[in-house]
């Protein structure tokens, strides 16, 4: 009795340990899914401001705004393109390490282009845009180089694999469609076979004398022997068969002696 109860015991904490465990994974992958939705609609919300801004300012706090997009628009895009690329081609693990060095210099200049967009003094925020613009450009335009590098070789690997496959179905309907070649070849004509027979040996002509009588008991026994055996005669009565006995008739009764 008292191991049918550790038993049971045993079993009840093992479930209440899977259902913990249980719980900690459902509630860990709810809290990654919540802020990654936060996180997108907070980027959704921002670059859509920085749209208005972008628009609706003029002078220097719209030119930051647009290059704050811009930076935003061009390294989201590229990162997006190199891991979905890295899940099937192993070669971009490098680009993505070069595209993650890129983003601390992205990241850096957006936050401080963040922060210039708050700035009070339009005189030094104009001094500074164009080496801001030229710091965001070549941001981009590094960005930019890794997404196309990567589509391009995307692309390339899929057109030579689309070239073998066609390559490969050429062949196969070549080899089903044998039958069109057999059927060209002409066929042969009575000259040719007549050409390709041997010639049939003449008949020997049998003179006639005595060897003609020599091999007349010869033929004669071949034809005895081709003839059929006759058949045997039959009696001119052939005797009553036995009548049939069904399971269902009466056993027919023994004849009295008295």
């Amino acid at each position: 009795m008292a191991e049918v109860i550790a038993v049971l015991a045993l079993l009840f904490v093992l479930f209440v340990v899977l259902g913990v465990y249980a719980t900690v994974k459902v509630v860990g992958a709810a809290k990654r899914s919540a802020d990654r939705h936060l996180t997108q609609a907070r980027r959704t919300v921002e670059d859509h401001t920085l749209k208005v801004k972008s628009f609706a300012q003029s002078g220097p706090a719209g030119e930051i705004a647009q290059l704050r997009l811009t930076l935003r628009t061009s390294m989201r895009a590229t990162q997006d393109a190199l891991e979905a690329g890295a899940a099937e081609d192993q070669s971009l693990k490098e680009s993505l390490g070069l595209f993650e060095r890129l983003s601390a210099h992205g990241r850096e200049l957006d936050a401080e282009l963040r922060r210039l967009e708050s700035e009070p003094d339009r005189g030094t925020l104009g001094k500074r845009l164009p080496e801001l613009r030229e710091r965001t450009h070549r941001i981009a335009r590094s960005a930019d180089s890794l997404r196309w590098a990567a589509r391009d070789r995307a692309r390339h690997f899929a057109a030579d694999d689309l070239d073998s496959l066609s390559t490969q179905i050429d062949l196969e309907t070549g080899a089903l469609r044998h039958w069109t070649t057999t059927d060209q070849q002409p066929a042969p004509g009575p000259a040719a076979t007549s050409a390709s027979s041997p010639p049939r040996r003449s008949e020997a002509h049998v003179p006639d004398g005595p060897a003609t009588g020599r091999t007349r008991p010869e033929t004669a026994r071949s034809d005895a022997a081709r003839e059929p055996a006759a058949e045997p005669v039959r009696p001119a009565i052939t005797p009553a068969a036995p009548r049939p006995v069904y399971p269902w008739q009466k056993k027919p009764r023994p004849e009295s002696t008295t």
